[in-house]
């Protein structure tokens, strides 16, 4: 006689859902390949493509360097083709996953609008680079003063989000474009000359004339002066406690600082020795009984 196995609900269930666990996990098995092989492709791509851009970045450098481009365009320009080759590796990469270009396309428009309201601020800092980069009021190397914050400083490079300043100190700051292209700001080194041009205030009892003598004897013999233009000596105001005289001469660009540091160095010594007192704020106070 034939044995009949009767098989229970339970084991009946364990076998249908350990059948369905092993088909899965075969249909699976191409996919995992499939995913891990294309992971191996997207790292060789990043790999190489990284080395294409670097290559095609030295290759523009050598580009602007032969037109003779300005540095601040040159350093914006990299930036944004520096982006823009990252983005179509970051495109082929994720074709390579079966991400297709429409998606892709897609993605990118939604993400833009999101960016877009979110990044207000940084579009207009985008948008104010390539203001100061068409319009050119300043290029890398000037020295600048912003007026909306006080900064100033040598133009150290021109980002396409940030322009950095290097101070006198060796300090870096970063000013955001959109500031230096709406507020007002002072080209320092526009011309090839700056003008000295100080007060000094003396006391009523001080000879004027001898002081405007030490003033016009003091900037002829300055080292860095540019006679593009006569010396300026000139009572320039009757103050409360000082008469002010002014100095006005052109100075070479490069030498301007240390020029005007030992002009004013030089005035103090030579007003000394003659007699002539640099005043203060004071006040004069009479009673009577």
């Amino acid at each position: 006689m034939d044995t009949v196995e009767t098989v229970t609900a339970d084991e009946l269930v364990e076998d249908i859902q350990s059948g369905v666990l092993q088909q899965q996990l075969e249909a699976m098995i191409p996919k995992f390949w499939s995913f891990f092989w294309s992971a191996v492709l997207a790292l060789i791509v990043f790999i190489i493509g990284t080395r294409i851009i670097k290559g095609i970045i030295k290759v523009f450098h050598k580009a602007m360097n032969l037109k003779e481009v300005d540095p601040g365009v040159e350093t914006f320009l990299e930036s944004v083709l520096r982006w823009i080759l990252y983005i179509i590796l970051l495109t082929i990469i994720l074709g390579l996953f079966g991400v297709t270009t429409t998606s892709i396309s897609a993605a990118v428009a939604g993400l833009g609008v999101t960016i877009g309201l979110a990044l207000q601020g940084a579009l207009s800092n985008f948008a104010g680079g390539i203001l100061i980069l068409v319009m050119h009021p300043f290029r890398v190397g000037d020295y600048i003063i912003e007026h909306a914050s006080g900064q100033e400083g040598t133009v150290d490079k021109i980002n396409i989000i940030y322009t950095t300043l290097k101070m006198l100190d060796g300090r870096l700051v970063q000013i955001p474009n959109g500031t230096l292209s709406a507020a007002s700001l002072t080209n320092c080194t526009a011309q090839s000359y700056r003008l000295f041009n100080e007060t000094v205030g003396i006391s009523y009892g001080s000879d004027i004339a001898k002081a405007k003598e030490i003033l016009q004897d003091i900037a002829e013999k300055a080292e860095h002066r540019l006679e593009i233009s006569p010396i300026q000596v000139f009572v320039a105001e009757l103050g409360d406690s000082a008469v002010q005289i002014g100095l006005r001469f052109p100075v070479d660009i490069d030498h301007y600082w240390t020029t005007k540091w030992d002009t004013l160095e030089e005035i103090k010594n030579r007003f000394d020795k003659s007699g002539i007192e640099i005043c203060y704020n004071q006040l004069d106070v009479h009673i009577t009984q």
